[in-house]
């Protein structure tokens, strides 16, 4: 029972964030006047229309703005995850089709590749040329770091690689990460809104960053940016990375600490003046919508969090140990309970298995839930791909470990190796919806109750 419930909870936050929904509850038009979350635009103003951008949610988000915007929209890029194109246009095959204007290019994520640097260099120069009588709408969602790689000048796309790949495998979070491709990225942290000056820049946001700032998500594109060359080189030192990343990044860090270097943009940068930012879709506004899914089941809810953060198995014991305190106390809440939370956990490779932050959460949970009886956890990326796998997430229970001891496989080892997508793969456990053409971070439910 709890399990059909949990995945009704996933099916309505999933809804509640789905892209093209959401551009158009923030963006209206009543003829020539459009209207961006209450601020208005008088097309008739601007000469052109130009759309670019990335990210998982890319392909709903710029077929939306393709509705409202019609035949004034001049010219569009989007870089997409690879695969996400394709997806989303079986998935909306009764939607307008997208405008011929608009031009999606799949790229790879989370390591940036060939075609996500061709088409963001072709970004650049439509926002380049673009003048003061033009309007540059920029569409961010998770992933859009990845999907437009710009490395500046004598920093290469395998460089760029390389420290991504680094990056991933030490453990630092998003912001961590972030904060050094910002200073490695003619498009990050701010620039490309440096780059389109002095033309308007709106854009709509998709956050995938606990908490939502602007300056993280998709290494923040068009806002100012806090982080400075220090603030890169001291992540680099607090993973002991300077041995494993390419010299044309170390060397380039250091120019830009000696101030040889330009510094990203700041907030008094005069060109931020003529840029709005909107966030049109978050973790949090998931989680209300399981949460009010959650009650009309007949539940007792509680949003624990959408800033849950830290090592995923390390996260997990203590999300099953809620769980316990839920069945056996009748705390914090009493049952049936549905605790939700969101965040974005991290997972510290010691293995060779295959899975992904919220498959070892989940597997972690598992362990510390073996036994117990009523209680149901699931956790998933709300991209529907968690780590490099096909599967969004797990679904465990207090019967987990069992069966799979059954089946001759050990919960424990499979942890100590990070091989939790083979581990749930046999146990028929993966949650699988595909690509969800949204990215929100990750969703955790908790459902329990006395048997």
């Amino acid at each position: 029972m709890n399990r059909t419930a949990t995945m009704t909870l996933v099916r309505a936050a999933l809804d509640a964030v789905e892209p093209r929904q959401a551009v158009h509850a923030f963006v209206r038009r009543h003829g020539d006047s459009l209207f961006v979350d209450n601020q208005e635009y008088d097309l008739k103003r601007y000469k052109h229309l130009f759309v670019v951008g990335g990210g998982k949610a890319g392909a709903p988000m710029a077929q939306a703005l393709g509705e409202i915007l019609g035949d004034r929209l001049t010219a569009g890029r989007i870089n997409v995850k690879r695969g996400y194109a394709r997806g989303y246009a079986r998935m909306s095959a009764c939607a307008a089709p997208l405008p011929s204007a608009l031009t999606l290019c799949e790229a790879g994520h989370p390591i940036p590749d060939q075609e996500g640097q061709q088409s963001t260099a072709q970004m650049l120069e439509l926002v380049r040329e673009a003048g003061q009588d033009d309007l540059i709408f920029c569409l961010i969602s998770g992933g859009g770091s990845a999907l437009m790689p710009a490395p500046v000048p004598g920093i290469s796309l395998t460089d760029l690689q390389i420290l991504t790949e680094a990056m991933l495998r030490c453990g630092a979070t998003i912001n961590e990460i972030n904060t050094v491709r910002k200073h490695c990225s003619q498009v990050q942290g701010g620039q490309l809104a440096r780059a389109a000056a002095p033309a308007t820049l709106v854009a709509l946001i998709l956050s995938d960053v606990v908490g939502s700032p602007l300056e993280i998500i998709a290494s923040g594109p068009t806002v100012p940016d806090p982080s400075t060359f220090d603030d890169a080189y001291a992540v680099l030192k607090k993973y002991n990375l300077f041995d494993q990343i390419p010299s044309s990044i170390v060397e380039h860090i250091a120019a830009g600490r000696r101030g040889e270097v330009a510094e990203t943009p700041k907030p008094d940068d005069p060109f931020l003046a003529r840029v709005q930012n909107v966030i049109i879709g978050s973790n949090a506004l998931a989680a209300r919508a399981a949460q009010t899914q959650a009650e009309a089941l007949g539940f007792q809810t509680l949003i624990l969090s959408t800033y849950i953060e830290g090592e995923a198995r390390e996260v997990g014991r203590v999300m099953a140990g809620i769980a316990k305190s839920i069945v056996a106390e009748g705390w914090p809440l009493p049952p049936p309970a549905c605790v939700i939370a969101g965040g974005e956990t991290t997972v510290t490779l010691r293995g060779n298995g295959l899975g992904g932050r919220n498959q070892e959460l989940a597997l972690a949970a598992a362990l510390a839930l073996d036994g117990w009886t009523g209680i149901t956890l699931a956790t998933l990326a709300t991209d529907g791909g968690d780590g490099p796998t096909d599967a969004a997430g797990a679904i465990v229970d207090g019967h987990t470990v069992r069966r799979a001891h059954a089946l001759g496989l050990s919960a424990h080892d499979s942890l100590m190796c990070n091989d939790a997508y083979r581990f749930f793969d046999a146990l028929g456990d993966l949650i699988r919806t595909g690509p969800t053409n949204t990215n929100v971070n990750d969703l955790l439910f908790i459902l329990a109750d006395r048997t």
